[in-house]
């Protein structure tokens, strides 16, 4: 069973913009590179920053709750430290993660809640990304599965909604969903498909507006009996990936 990488996309801060990709390097037991590196806590967030580790994503300000956030995109420089962070209803926003997450905090006001989940503080933890997984993960969406829930709602779904890292195509819709427990090579890299994602009303939100106009949940429901869409898998032996890619399901 084989197909080709469409899309590499990382998501530098948890919920807050993605981002494409041209290439990366994979490293075994890693999550993306710089992929979910940050976060943003909220008022009732238990995150420990005196012993910072991984967290569930409750803890964190998240497009379930703050649809708007679904609409950033983001641009890292990596040598520089520094991130630009886009949204339709906001000033572009230059800052350094490391230094001035106060900034971020500022620029969200206007787009997030009031009251105990208004956004409080830029966080990390070290050695892995905020994955929603308790275990360092990369991402695997399908393009025709997203073709195929697309023309069972009669709505161009945009793929951002999925804030997913590796996109494939050429495989059967929802095939990904079998594959857990296999092993799956992409480029030079090997990753081991760990379990199915299941979905939350972030996906609801479009990414273009972060507006909710779809109902994704219901429509994945009535698809396929289940609200999950994607995979987790964990990279198993390292390797470089770059789009155009063979995937070979193994």
């Amino acid at each position: 069973m084989t197909g080709t990488l469409a899309h590499i996309f990382r998501h530098p801060i948890k919920a807050h913009g993605r981002e494409a990709l041209a290439s990366v390097l994979l490293s075994a037991g890693a999550c993306l590179p710089w992929d979910r590196h940050w976060a943003v806590t909220h008022g009732r967030s238990k995150f420990d920053a005196e012993a910072p580790g991984w967290t569930p994503c409750s803890q964190f300000q998240r497009g379930a709750r703050t649809p708007g956030l679904m609409a950033i995109e983001a641009r890292f420089d990596e040598a520089a430290g520094a991130m630009v962070l886009t949204h339709p209803a906001r000033p572009a926003l230059e800052f350094r993660p490391e230094s001035e997450g106060a900034a971020l905090i500022d620029w969200l006001r206007p787009i997030s809640p009031e009251g105990d989940f208004r956004p409080a503080a830029l966080v990390s933890a070290p050695g892995r990304g905020m994955t929603d997984s308790d275990f360092p993960s990369v991402s695997l969406n399908s393009l025709s599965s997203n073709a195929a829930l697309s023309q069972h709602m009669e709505v161009d779904l945009s793929i951002h909604r999925w804030r997913g890292n590796l996109w494939l195509e050429g495989f059967e819709p929802f095939a990904e969903m079998g594959w857990i427990g296999r092993e799956v090579r992409i480029g030079a890299a090997l990753l081991r498909v760990e379990e199915r994602i299941g979905r939350c009303k972030a996906t609801t939100a479009n990414p273009a507006t972060g507006e909710e106009d779809a109902d994704t949940l219901a429509g994945l429901r009535a698809l396929t009996g289940a609200q999950e869409f994607g995979v987790y898998a964990v990279v198993i032996s390292p390797g470089r990936i770059a789009p155009g890619d063979k995937i070979e399901v193994l």
